[in-house]
């Protein structure tokens, strides 16, 4: 019987992973897009994630009292694992101050020097990712470690939150290559979307294709 990671790779594969062509936020593009919120906000995947999340902060051993992260990729995942938690706490950082009301940018849980671990979806350059724990230490939180849901390693936006983080830990949960092959075990037909000529990457692992016939591969993984 899968686990629940096992689980929740599968669902990111079915409902989140996409191949083709498409322009990113950071201004590049790719073969290939993942919205994790289309699984995170399903009502397994929901659970999943917070069980996931859940175990592998349990296993670091970070015992922090919140999760949180900005908005809004990192919102369900922060209600999923207080909910499985049934524990910690969850906040949420708004891009910018409220010009209304308290004009506070953290929602949530509010209480300064607490230990807690910041959380993303997806992290690409690592900006929204840096900007939340920013926040979190300029507010006065201390943070403890930092998760993503899936790292797109081919970005190298790792080295950007490490040094953000300091000694804090990036974690992520998933490459993005781990889904992809999820993605093309349970898809053994779809391709990334190409103009003439040799275009994408291995589907299987994102290295340069040399050959989309029949199927899109890198010099190792062709066919």
């Amino acid at each position: 019987m899968p686990n629940a990671r096992q689980e929740l790779v599968r669902l990111l594969a079915q409902k989140s992973f996409r191949l083709g062509e498409f322009k990113l936020s950071s201004g590049g593009t790719s073969d290939y897009y993942v919205d994790c919120r289309t699984s995170t906000l399903d009502a397994l995947g929901s659970r999943l994630t917070g069980e996931v999340f859940l175990e592998e902060i349990r296993a670091r051993g970070w015992r922090p009292q919140a999760v949180g992260g900005l908005t809004m990729g990192a919102d369900p995942i922060v209600v999923a694992v207080a909910v499985v938690s049934g524990e910690i706490s969850g906040f949420l950082i708004r891009k910018s101050g409220k010009e209304h009301g308290t004009g506070q940018r953290i929602e949530g849980f509010r209480e300064k020097g607490a230990r807690v671990v910041i959380v993303d979806d997806v992290c690409t350059t690592g900006a929204s990712t840096i900007q939340a724990i920013e926040a979190a230490r300029e507010f006065g939180f201390e943070v403890v470690g930092v998760m993503c849901l899936v790292e797109r390693e081919e970005a190298k936006g790792r080295p950007n939150v490490q040094e953000a983080a300091g000694i804090a830990p990036f974690v992520s949960i998933f490459r993005a290559n781990d889904v992809r092959q999820e993605h093309v075990r349970l898809n053994p037909d779809a391709v990334p979307v190409g103009t003439s000529g040799i275009s994408g990457g291995c589907e299987l692992c994102g290295q340069p294709a040399v050959t989309n016939v029949p199927r899109s591969r890198c010099a190792a993984h062709q066919v």
